[in-house]
């Protein structure tokens, strides 16, 4: 479904991405794994538009997106849920959500999307008129994940849905990433909670200096040991 080729980005003279290929496949979960200042968020930055592309090519279901703005990737249903939830805190659960679903392709489902975004997260449901702001992080993050979901995905890009959260709540999102997988929606699933997304990968790549050095299935970099050694403390 997408495909980079040979991807690098820079803020101003700083090169942030290196020559990056990789790719994530109909029907899968691929992640991108890595310690803080690795290039995660440019990466899925520069694949959403938010960053522009110096070089290389990023296509998605076969059509090229490197020069696309945001809102254009997000119509041909390549949608990012950012690093820190990034809601808006003095408006509603329900308003927050109804702005994910802003192009015409999903606002013509919009009350379908919000019974799906609802049944993923029942809580959200009771508390709809209620301020963002005022959530738990674990609910915040929930809201961030069905405000993606009201774009109606094909792939879901997920930028560190673990960050800061309590690990039963961590347990929650990853089941929840599961069940989103489940229903047909490939997800790209940036976290530095590194054996929880291999766990559930079918394919993944360590970024380390803005550069891809190890890539293979979930299980494969699981069994790596440098991976055992750099990331997980074995």
């Amino acid at each position: 479904m997408l495909q980079l080729c040979d991807v690098s980005s820079h803020y101003g003279d700083l090169e942030a991405l290196r020559s990056v290929t990789l790719g994530v496949g109909a029907n899968q979960i691929a992640s991108i794994v890595g310690s803080n200042g690795a290039g995660k968020t440019t990466l899925v930055n520069t694949i959403s538009g938010v960053l522009t592309c110096s070089s290389g090519t990023i296509s998605f279901l076969g059509k090229p997106l490197e020069k696309a703005p945001p809102h254009k990737i997000v119509e041909e249903g390549l949608v990012q849920v950012p690093e820190g939830r990034l809601l808006f805190p003095y408006m509603s659960v329900l308003e927050n959500l109804e702005l994910g679903a802003f192009s015409n392709r999903s606002r013509n489902a919009l009350n379908r999307s919000l019974d799906e975004v609802f049944g993923y997260f029942p809580k959200l449901r009771d508390r709809r008129k209620q301020l963002a702001g005022t959530l738990s992080g674990g609910e915040q993050q929930m809201v961030a994940i069905g405000r993606g979901l009201m774009a109606r995905p094909k792939l879901l890009m997920l930028d560190e849905p673990s960050l800061g959260l309590s690990p039963l709540i961590v347990s929650e999102v990853f089941e929840t990433i599961r069940r989103i997988h489940m229903e047909g929606i490939s997800v790209l699933l940036i976290e530095q909670n590194i054996l929880q997304c291999l766990l559930i990968s079918d394919k993944a790549y360590v970024l380390e200096n803005g550069s891809v050095v190890l890539q293979g299935t979930g299980q494969e970099l699981l069994a790596n040991p440098r991976v055992k050694e750099a990331y997980l403390g074995l």
